[in-house]
């Protein structure tokens, strides 16, 4: 184990950059996903063989073609560029490389543990793969203890020696969706290696593009750093939800009640909406809560908080339409779990369209512009709102920022928005008409 590394020096770095570029590494990345597959070409870019691996073909097909499956701002050329230039391909299988990259999911099961069983495979399936000298990091956001207690014993089964022929840490990644491959380069990074060794050679290997600091330290801080990192966010959101609910039932802007308390010098307060999703904050809590149930109480508290949240919507659209007779038609503006991306990973929004789904008084549809497919997708917004009771901005994309109100009036049945985001003009909606009510505004209930 190593304890609080230091940080190595930029000079250092910058020579292992260097050095590591000439060499042309040999790296295979286990999981083309939102994370792996921008590592992949970034990689690829900077002048490393990369072997993605994923065990759908449809991604490896349309990868070999220097095509992408997600959506992600300026992916699709540097994944064409790495492709044509023969520094990417893809593959259903690894093969020997320099390193070995693991970013596959991290999900949670029913009983909200983490299930790690394609940790388990990826690492499985390297097994044959590894040489003398090689690097297995784990990029998956994972519980505290996994790489020493999960990873480390299949990885034994190699015959190397861990730490001295194999060199194993964990790296997880600091991205936001939308900014994956600035962020990429430019946020600072945390390496946590089983030992020192470890970690200084997986600090030269992400030197080869990452510009922002590296810090090392050893695994299991690395491991507790990711998750308490979207911990802190998760909570906060608790907060803020909490005192929106507050705020509903007694008459009071929570909007307003924020803006004013983020005035003192020292509060943040996050800000309220229909619930949490992503990879990241609806799940990672939950990997601490798994490792210490008896302690983490406002860690656990606060996921259920969040995750009540669709509920809390769906008991508001209940009140907002309870004087309208017959089958009510709702229309959600918005599916993904974040804006301007077309993630649905643990959306709320998602969960809320589900429990709609069982109330038979209810007829749903859903406008977004960044989903292709699913059940309830209109062609468009005013197909979405025709003959529709309520509209409901459930996720604040910026194309939705000014609704073509005077088409919607045309078509609905009745004019009441729901805004979940703050982020509609009420001024604008009310001039037009329409009824205008805000989640955690008890005055307009």
């Amino acid at each position: 184990m190593v304890g609080n590394q230091r940080n190595v020096e930029t000079t250092n770095l910058n020579r292992c950059w260097k050095v590591i570029a000439m060499d042309k590494k040999k790296i295979c990345v286990m999981g083309l996903g939102y994370i792996g597959l921008p590592t992949s070409a970034m990689f690829a870019a900077h002048g490393c063989k990369v072997i993605g691996v994923d065990v759908n073909e449809e991604i490896i097909n349309a990868l070999n073609k220097g095509e992408i499956t997600i959506e992600e701002p300026y992916l699709d050329i540097m994944v064409q560029a790495a492709v044509t230039s023969g520094n990417l391909i893809a593959d259903t299988k690894p093969h020997e490389a320099d390193a070995f990259i693991i970013a596959v999911p991290t999900p949670i099961t029913e009983d909200k543990k983490a299930d790690m069983s394609y940790v388990v495979a990826a690492t499985e399936a390297i097994v044959p793969y590894l040489r003398k000298g090689n690097m297995v990091i784990l990029e998956s956001t994972s519980p505290p203890g996994t790489v020493e207690e999960l990873v480390v014993p299949i990885l034994q089964k190699s015959g190397l020696k861990i730490g001295e022929e194999l060199y194993v840490g964990h790296s997880p990644e600091r991205v936001l969706p939308g900014k994956i491959l600035w962020e990429l380069v430019h946020n600072n990074r945390i390496i946590g290696g089983i030992n020192r060794i470890s970690s200084e050679k997986i600090c030269e290997l992400y030197r080869i593009f990452v510009r922002g600091e590296i810090y090392l330290t050893d695994v299991r801080t690395a491991e507790m750093c990711k998750v308490v990192e979207n911990t802190f966010r998760d909570v906060n959101i608790a907060l803020a939800n909490e005192l929106a609910k507050i705020c509903e039932r007694m008459g009071i802007d929570v909007w307003e009640v924020i803006e004013l308390a983020n005035k003192h010098p020292r509060v943040n307060l996050h800000q309220p909406g229909p619930g949490v999703g992503g990879h990241c904050l609806a799940v990672d809590p939950w990997f601490i809560v798994e490792k210490a149930p008896d302690l983490a109480k406002i860690i656990e508290l606060s996921r259920k908080t969040n995750d009540g949240m669709p509920q809390h919507v769906l008991s508001r659209i209940d009140e907002i339409l309870k004087d309208i007779g017959g089958v009510k038609r709702v229309s959600i503006l918005g599916i993904t779990y974040k804006p301007n991306i077309d993630d649905l990973r643990e959306s709320p929004i998602v969960e809320l369209i589900e429990l709609m789904d069982k109330r038979e008084e209810y007829e749903v549809r859903v406008y977004d512009p960044y989903v292709k497919n699913h059940k309830y997708r209109a062609k468009d917004l005013i197909e979405a709102v025709d003959g529709s009771d309520l509209v409901v901005l459930a996720v604040h994309h910026d194309r939705f920022k000014h609704l073509p109100l005077d088409d919607m009036a045309r078509v609905m049945r009745n004019r009441i928005i729901f805004d979940t985001r703050n982020f509609l003009n009420k001024e604008e909606i009310e001039g037009k008409g329409f009824r205008y009510i805000l989640l955690g505004n008890g005055a307009n209930k």
